[in-house]
């Protein structure tokens, strides 16, 4: 998933917009978006768009887990079978394992598979939640870990990014753990909101870097944003078809470490490399 677009929970208009909308997975969004006052309005109308069906990797954000309204979003939205759970203040694998537990029970009474809901935390909204940034082996269901720049940046008293757009440096730790967890735990990692959606040039710049960093693609707040994440994050088809010749010919010489190819030597990570290439590139070639 390269973009990941949030979206109100407690609006039907935005939310069959977004519906039609080229992200690669909508977050419909029961937290932050919404307002207490809200809250059950907006189980209903995420329920009943998930009912509808139509459209894959359409995921919800809950409540905290500490929060009075997390279970209700639970047993409201689990029944209409969401893609994933958006777990938003996550502190650690002991989080992930009690809604693991909880989408347990509630797929056994909802007559889903066991196990057909997936888990995305958003694992630095704190500093306490960084410093827990181990989430290996917690469950199947876990399928990526969100970087978070804004609430963390709010913990620690300060702008997550300086006037030219960098981050500061505890928001750089927090980034780098992010993606040395992610590929601990063998799931993607995925990058933060850029929290201005009229600068489409820092967009660019922003999802440019995570992708070198390592990020598979990008929490997106305005939908203006996905065109331009999902470019960022898509393989171009110079690297399509460098990723294609490596695999041809380490394949040609089936049991060799080490291969010469356009008069350069070329070794098992670049087939790695190759191959984590062409699965991002797969649902892209699908789609066409």
């Amino acid at each position: 998933m390269r973009s990941l677009l949030f979206v109100p929970g407690d609006s039907d208009r935005k939310i069959a917009k977004a519906m039609t909308g080229d992200a690669d997975a909508l977050i419909l969004d029961l937290e932050d978006a919404v307002a207490p006052s809200r809250k059950d309005d907006a189980r209903r109308m995420v329920a009943d768009a998930l009912g509808q069906g139509g459209r894959g990797h359409v995921g919800v954000r809950v409540n905290a887990i500490d929060t009075p309204w997390y279970l209700a979003d639970l047993i409201a939205v689990a029944p209409a079978k969401p893609r994933f759970v958006m777990l938003p203040k996550c502190n650690g694998a002991a989080d992930i394992a009690r809604l693991a537990h909880h989408l347990d029970l509630l797929e056994m009474q909802s007559g889903i598979a066991a196990g057909s809901i997936g888990i995305l935390p958003l694992v630095t909204e704190d500093a306490a939640a960084v410093r827990q940034c181990d989430y290996a082996g917690v469950s199947g269901r876990l399928i990526g870990l969100c970087f978070a720049a804004e609430d963390l940046s709010t913990d620690l008293g300060i702008a997550p990014r300086s006037p030219a757009g960098r981050y500061r440096a505890p928001m750089l730790l927090a980034r780098a753990t992010v993606l040395l967890a992610a590929a601990a735990a063998g799931v993607p990692a995925i990058d933060t909101p850029y929290p201005v959606p009229g600068d489409l040039d820092g967009l660019r710049r922003e999802s440019t870097d995570a992708l070198a960093d390592g990020f598979s693609g990008k929490l997106c707040i305005h939908p203006g944003q996905v065109g331009i994440v999902n470019e960022a994050f898509s393989p171009s088809p110079a690297e399509i078809d460098w990723a294609r010749k490596i695999v041809a010919a380490f394949d040609a010489a089936a049991g060799s470490g080490v291969i010469s190819l356009d008069g350069k030597m070329v070794d098992r990570p670049h087939l790695v490399r190759a191959h984590q290439l062409l699965r991002r590139a797969a649902p892209l070639q699908a789609a066409e």
